[in-house]
């Protein structure tokens, strides 16, 4: 994924997936805003419930000419036709998702707050790094991804950065300088009206 003069939007599933309404649901918010990409980003290790999901979501992005990249599994990229994998493991399986993918693939990597594995990660070849969360939240560690980092990122690095995590309108306004991606995902899917949420979440870069 190129560096965009603006920042773009990178949607993120939720970790379970609802097939009779939620291919609509995403469909609705790519019609409603222009959307970079698509992470399949589901809980589920079952390959039945991942291939299944991962089909009724490619026919939604395919049809808007959007990337679905999926969380974790790099062997079913090929497999399912999808347009490259997202790890969570830092740098770790950055070398192998590329030489098991080819040079043609998304890979992306999450490294945290962590300059030195996004760094290391870049190195390896991944297309972009993701850094988070950018915003307050009770889950994880309580390390959060500050806007120094994206700075500092954006001047220094070329691979592509996206900001991810308890983002809201703030934040977008705040790190919409300095990162290439914002990665939006409960955000928008707890909300009632996941393309109003959309809109007035990311306000401050329309």
């Amino acid at each position: 994924m190129d560096a965009p003069e603006q920042p773009q939007l990178y949607l993120i599933t939720p970790p379970e997936i609802e097939l009779s309404r939620f291919p609509d649901q995403l469909g609705a918010v790519l019609d409603a805003a222009e959307i970079a990409c698509v992470r399949l980003a589901l809980s589920s290790h079952d390959e039945d419930t991942l291939c299944r999901t991962a089909d009724a979501l490619r026919e939604v992005t395919i049809a808007r000419d959007v990337a679905l990249v999926i969380e974790r599994h790099i062997l079913l990229v090929e497999r399912l036709g999808l347009d490259g994998v997202h790890l969570t493991d830092g740098p770790r399986s950055v070398r192998k998702a590329r030489k098991e993918l080819g040079q043609d693939a998304i890979v992306g990597a999450f490294c945290g707050a962590s300059r030195h594995d996004g760094m290391t990660a870049g190195e390896s070849g991944a297309d972009y790094i993701s850094f988070g969360p950018v915003g307050d939240t009770p889950l994880g560690d309580g390390t959060v991804a500050e806007r120094d980092l994206f700075e500092w990122w954006s001047a220094m690095i070329e691979v592509s950065v996206v900001a991810e995590g308890a983002l809201d309108v703030e934040l977008v306004a705040t790190l919409a300088p300095v990162t290439d991606f914002f990665g939006i995902g409960d955000e928008l899917w707890l909300a009632d009206d996941p393309v109003a949420t959309l809109k007035s979440l990311t306000a401050p870069i329309a």
